[in-house]
């Protein structure tokens, strides 16, 4: 505060500005300050250095510090780099504000438009730590005390927007409120510039202002004409966010934060969550700020259920429409969803308000996300340039899970400002078009982890904050189409179709590939595709070729040709990855011709870059070929030996029924033993099932089309039927398994138990220590009861808010103090142990890189309790190494990094899910074609061939786009598989140290069995991973043998 004996009213004025927590308290005190000191507001940077003169006390010197070292960039060139520069900019969030900025310390004169009059958003965002530091460096701190004290990571859109007005309104920034931009106003004849068309009537000093650069940030829903947007679609996500008040008791500054839970990775949270609460989510977030904020996805058929949504629509718009949503239910779905996430412990929870007075709670859709073809465009009329810019939301449309849009909002706000500067100094329109193009290339591939490490450095040079740099990845040439002399159209949305990335492949080609394939073995003269495979003989030759270990032409004397056929079929499916897509019968009776050319086309694009030799390739082909496909072979196996396991373990016949030709027993692998029978479906299909394999669905009888195909055990379904018989997840290779009992198909977190033992690989969630409920002892065993939907839901809309008494909600998995303990585990040498001195370094300039006010941290901190082996680890580091004085800040720095990896998993699965959402959507709409084009296909029985080859061409072109597809899902897959192995080994690892701690004496045999059957489990899971990671290596090794140049 001001000194008390000071009796310049500017002063009181000043601080009252810098402490204001609402809009218009903001532009009031800002108003009294500029007439107090005889300042014209919106002069630009003249305007902030005689406020710096005039305001010379301690209090106002500080702030001006932190500004004065941001203007004396050399880049700014003290504010004269954009001195003849107009500029509008549309919106006040927090990337049009942070761009303003940009521009008034370059020294261009900035007016902005906003047609909102206060900030309400209580919505918390989380920062990078180069936004942490940005921030910081404009003085965060002495607009909002609170500012990312500690471990925090975040802050309300409300409170960043007032800390940016705060700082744009002293740069000297113009700010117009209540204003719309509704368009542009062409120059209407030489010598006139351009002007924005605003609602309702401007003043005329705002109606007349001419520009030469508009930067537009009005948010997803306003982009200015001539840019063409693209769709990106996944399925159908619905997201809820909600703030309830925060009273900042005691109470609630000790409930720890979730950074994020999935479900992708975490199953088991969120079927107890189900299980105690009726409530589906896929993952929950809980930030604390001027409020307590989660936010959640939730699913429809949940939502419908449990009355939150009156009636399911397929129109997106109605379906979450106010008509459509039930408040009160909404308002139980999120109050009982932030209970159990925190264990009940923030106590009665009151809605926030927001900007209408009604709780701050909504759902919103995120299935489809906006993107931008382009980030700038020049528009010429009358001899007159206008430079125009997207940032924020209407450049790209961040997928909120990833917690990537302030962060990459600040970095468009950059480098578009520096366009703008580039643009001042005399660069031509295509150069600078180009410059920034190359820019727009990497903003979606930045992360914390791939961006230079010294955020201290990061300013408005891109290369201060992108390592690898390349300013002429566009040319100029490229970007001609956006330097216009006349309007364009309005903006074009198109979807995010697959490309296919090569030219398309014919019948006639890929028969030429299996000749050359299978040219050379005896009694094989493939002519066609479809009579000359009809024996098996060129199916095995092909597998032969490629794979020459499987067998020996000689050992197919004698063989039927079902059987050669069938036996073809498995051994591509078991040792090369590609799946079936037509029966065994099917290929002998040549009843399914597309569905045979569409099966050869996955050898042909698999392997057509093998090069071709007369004597096979040496070596397994998991070595020979790229490694997308190999990942579809890695979860097949790893499903067959799942099913193994799991027959073994319930006591079943693992030999199975052998074919005649017993080639496994001799069969070499370097990727693992050979398989056994056990992966065979244990009861072969019948012969009515056989013959219909290919052409019926074996859940729901319907017709399957040959791109609609999914084989799995020998059995062809419908992708869309192919889900967990109890949640109706979708089923993914490695990830689920077949009851014996009910031949339903279940996801590992819902298959019944058959045997006497249990499988470490599938805990259900009532099983697994500290994630679920905790059972009552004198409960009867439980049993597995079939209900149905009308039964189900009658059942879980009995009580929302479940009973503290009975089931207490589990913890949130991992929480922060967990953490802390695995990072602190990997940042030095072992307990107790003196630590190095470069460790300790490592530490120390971490927290210098991340400055912070001591006394203001200490009075706002939240309480954050560390596992108490971990706190007593973190004190025998600090006496050893002789520095207890820097105890408080190794305990920050080691929570700051628990909590970066918590949310660096976190938006890892994110980005994983949502990429899964989308291939499903692309596959579900290949799918559709794909009828369409076979329907056509079959009615062209007597159409010229000239009409029947163009068909079958864009049949095999969507096959070839459904192949690419599937092995992108399978590469996805191993992310999930190796984000669920983290999880269960620490799942693990916790129930084990609660035994490992306990004295010898005082265990009980049932502790030591339960002791042994853990540590058996936590060995399976580290082989898992131990396999994954090998897998991994031996693929990259096989790509790098595969570059040109490799052998040389």
């Amino acid at each position: 505060m001001a000194s008390p004996t000071s009796t310049n009213p500017a002063h009181a004025h000043f601080e009252s500005f810098l402490q204001a927590q609402l809009c218009q308290d903001v532009l009031s005190s800002f108003q009294g300050l500029c007439e107090a000191l005889g300042l014209e507001p919106g002069g630009g940077l003249p305007q902030y250095r005689k406020m710096k003169a005039q305001l010379n006390y301690w209090s106002a010197k500080s702030l001006w510090a932190k500004l004065d070292k941001r203007a004396g960039q050399p880049v700014y060139q003290q504010g004269r780099a954009c001195t003849n520069t107009k500029c509008l900019v549309v919106g006040a969030g927090p990337c049009g504000l942070r761009a303003a900025a940009e521009l008034a310390l370059l020294g261009a004169r900035v007016v902005l438009v906003e047609k909102r009059t206060k900030f309400s958003r209580h919505n918390v965002l989380h920062l990078w730590p180069f936004t942490i530091h940005d921030l910081r460096a404009l003085g965060a701190k002495k607009f909002y005390g609170r500012f990312c004290t500690g471990t925090l990571d975040h802050i309300s859109i409300r409170q960043l927007q007032l800390l940016l007005l705060k700082v744009a309104l002293l740069l000297g920034v113009e700010i117009h409120w209540g204003v719309t931009f509704t368009g542009l106003q062409p120059p209407p004849k030489k010598g006139s510039g351009w002007r924005a068309q605003l609602q309702p009537s401007p003043p005329a000093q705002l109606a007349n202002y001419e520009f030469d650069v508009l930067i537009s940030a009005a948010g997803g829903k306003f982009v200015p004409e001539g840019f063409t947007v693209r769709e990106m679609r996944g399925k159908l996500a619905i997201g809820i966010t909600v703030n309830f008040v925060n009273g900042r008791t005691v109470e609630e500054t000790q409930v720890p934060e979730i950074s994020g839970v999935a479900r992708i990775y975490n199953q088991s949270f969120f079927q107890s969550l189900l299980k105690a609460t009726g409530i589906d989510l896929e993952n929950i977030v809980y930030y604390k700020d001027d409020t307590h904020y989660f936010v959640m996805t939730a699913k429809k058929q949940c939502l419908l259920r449990l009355g939150v949504l009156r009636q399911d629509w397929p129109e997106i718009d109605r379906l979450l429409g106010s008509a459509n949503v039930v408040p009160e239910a909404l308002q139980r779905f999120v109050r009982a969803a932030a209970d159990f996430a925190t264990h009940g412990k923030l106590g009665k929870l009151e809605f926030a308000r927001d900007a209408h007075g009604r709780p701050d709670i909504s759902a919103f859709d995120f299935t489809s996300m906006m993107r931008a073809e382009s980030s700038a465009r020049v528009q010429e009329k009358h001899g007159a340039r206008l430079l125009l810019g997207l940032v924020g939301d209407c450049l790209v449309e961040p997928f909120w899970p990833l917690g990537t849009g302030v962060a990459r909002g600040f970095l468009a706000a950059f480098d578009a400002a520096w366009m703008v500067k580039r643009w001042a100094e005399g660069a031509g329109p295509l150069e600078v078009l180009a410059e920034r193009e190359s820019l727009y290339q990497l903003l979606s591939q930045t992360s914390p982890e791939n961006m230079h490490r010294n955020v201290a450095q990061y300013g408005l040079d891109p290369a201060t904050r992108y390592p690898t740099l390349n300013l002429r990845a566009v040319t100029p040439n490229q970007v001609r189409d956006l330097y216009d002399v006349a309007a364009k159209e309005p903006v074009r949305r198109n979807s995010d179709k697959i490309d296919g990335g090569s030219p398309a492949m014919g019948s006639q080609e890929l028969l030429r590939w299996c000749q050359e394939q299978t040219a050379g073995y005896p009694g094989v003269h493939v002519t066609d595709l479809s009579s000359s495979w009809a024996d098996g003989r060129a199916l095995c030759a092909l597998l032969h070729r490629l794979r020459p270990g499987l067998l020996e032409p000689s050992e197919l004397q004698g063989l039927g040709a079902l059987e050669a056929t069938a036996w073809a079929l498995k051994m591509a499916e078991y040792e090369l990855g590609i799946t079936p897509m037509l029966s065994a019968k099917a290929v002998v009776a040549g009843s399914d011709p597309l569905g045979l050319i569409a099966y050869l086309s996955h050898f042909h694009s698999t392997f057509k870059n093998v090069p071709h030799s007369p004597g096979g390739l040496e070596g397994p082909a998991s070595q020979g070929f790229p490694g997308t496909p190999s990942a579809v072979l890695f979860l097949g196996k790893l499903q067959r030996t799942l099913q193994r396991t799991r027959a073994q373990e319930n006591g079943e016949d693992t030999g199975g029924k052998k074919l005649r030709l017993e080639v496994e027993a001799k069969t070499p692998s370097t990727e693992e033993p050979p398989v056994p029978e056990s992966g065979v479906p244990p009861t072969p299909p019948s012969q009515d099932q056989e013959a219909g394999a290919g052409d019926l669905c074996a859940l729901c009888g319907e017709h399957l089309y040959v791109l609609e195909r999914s084989c799995a055990d020998g059995r062809f379904f419908h992708r869309s039927c192919f889900r967990c018989h109890s949640c109706e997840a979708m089923l993914w290779p490695g990830g689920y398994g077949q009851h014996p009992g009910d031949g339903h198909f279940y996801c590992l977190q819902h298959l019944p138990q058959t045997g006497p033992k249990e499988d470490g690989t599938d805990l259900c969630p009532e099983s697994q220590e500290g994630t679920s409920p905790v059972p009552n002892p004198s409960q009867p065993t439980r049993r597995l009861i079939r209900l149905s939907s009308p039964e189900r839901q009658r059942l879980s809309s009995l009580n929302l808010t479940p009973d503290p008494e009975l089931e207490p909600p589990p913890k949130p998995p991992r929480s922060c103090s967990a953490l802390a303990r695995q990072a602190l585990e990997g940042s030095f040498v072992g307990w107790g142990m003196p630590v190095q001195s470069s460790q300790v370094v490592a530490m120390e300039e971490e927290q210098e890189q991340s400055p912070s006010s001591s006394e203001e941290e200490k009075e706002a901190e939240e309480t954050v309790a560390l596992h108490s082996d971990t706190e007593e680890a973190l004190l025998i580091l600090a006496k050893n190494s002789g520095t207890m004085s820097k105890y408080p800040t190794w305990r920050r720095t080691l929570l700051r990094r628990a909590r970066e990896e918590e949310m660096k998993r976190f938006c890892k699965a994110q980005a994983v899910q949502r990429r899964l959402n989308e291939i499903e959507t692309a596959l579900g709409e290949l799918e559709a074609e794909g009828m369409k084009v076979e329907l056509a296909l079959r009615s062209q029985s007597r159409s010229p061939e000239q009409h029947k080859a163009l068909g079958l061409e864009q049949l095999l072109q969507l096959v070839r786009k459904k192949n690419s597809l599937l092995a992108e899902e399978a590469e996805l897959m191993l992310t999930v598989k190796e984000l669920n192995l983290q999880e269960e080994q620490w799942q693990l690892d916790q129930e084990l140290r609660s035994y490992v701690n306990q004295e010898g004496a005082l265990k009980t045999p049932a502790d030591r069995q339960a002791e042994d059957q853990l540590l058996k489990k936590l060995v399976d899971v580290v082989n898992q991973r131990d396999e994954l990671i090998r897998f991994q290596e031996e693929r990259r090794l096989s790509e790098l043998a595969l570059e040109p140049g490799a052998q040389g």
